[in-house]
């Protein structure tokens, strides 16, 4: 199993960070430049490749695969270079999703997994945001071991930005019915890269020993600061 929480002396729980709401003993000021700072700890750490891209416009690194997770259906996305496209749907569940993911990542040679993390309108995590990060936890130990890194996006409005899509794509019912998943999953990563990687946020597995192996195969640290108002709930 694989826990979100990182080492205290170098990095910060950002799942337990960015869940904390202004109090009367912390001023709102206070936990806005705590949540920017742990962002940009984490990115700095583990730069995915939006922001690399960003940070270095002439870099053709790694590829990036988009994973829309879903109840019996799982849609993958691939980014190379700065080509989005749709891959295919799986329905599969459990550790077979989880071997078919990372072997589709080998396929296709990708470095970095993208997650669509799931949201309500208003920015809040939902209950099946636990089972997603629950799925992404145990991935993340199986990609360190091959030093691939794992994301969580928000994926909130995705399946209805696909639907519109392959509309005006002129795809019919049956294919958009097929497709669908693979689609969100491509709005995914374009809202990723649209973003630089700015909003994701890394998971990491609880073995020190996965996380140096990440460490050293991330570039150099990246000079990343935050506004404290990005981060306004």
């Amino acid at each position: 199993m694989c826990s979100l929480q990182l080492q205290s002396h170098a990095f910060f729980n950002l799942s337990e960070i960015l869940s904390k709401r202004p109090s009367d003993s912390a001023p709102p000021r206070v936990i806005y430049k705590l949540k920017a700072r742990a962002l940009s700890s984490s990115l700095q750490e583990f730069p995915p490749n939006a922001l690399r891209r960003k940070t270095n416009p002439q870099w053709r690194g790694g590829f990036s695969l988009g994973v829309d997770l879903g109840l019996s259906r799982t849609g993958l996305a691939l980014s190379k270079g700065f080509s989005v496209r749709p891959l295919t749907v799986l329905k599969l569940r459990g550790q077979k999703l989880e071997l078919q993911l990372l072997d589709m990542a080998e396929r296709e040679e990708a470095d970095e997994f993208i997650i669509g993390l799931p949201k309500s309108w208003d920015g809040k995590e939902t209950p099946q945001s636990n089972k997603v990060r629950s799925i992404a936890g145990r991935l993340a130990v199986r990609a360190a071991e091959r030093g691939w890194r794992v994301y969580l996006q928000d994926e909130h409005g995705t399946s209805s930005e696909a639907g519109y899509r392959m509309i005006n794509l002129g795809l019919n019912q049956s294919t958009r019915q097929k497709s669908s998943d693979a689609y969100a999953a491509v709005i995914l990563l374009e809202r990723y890269f649209a973003k630089s990687g700015e909003d994701s946020e890394i998971v990491l597995p609880k073995q020190i020993d996965l996380q140096e192996k990440l460490r050293r195969g991330a570039p150099l640290a990246l000079d990343i600061h935050f506004s404290p108002e990005e981060f306004v709930d």
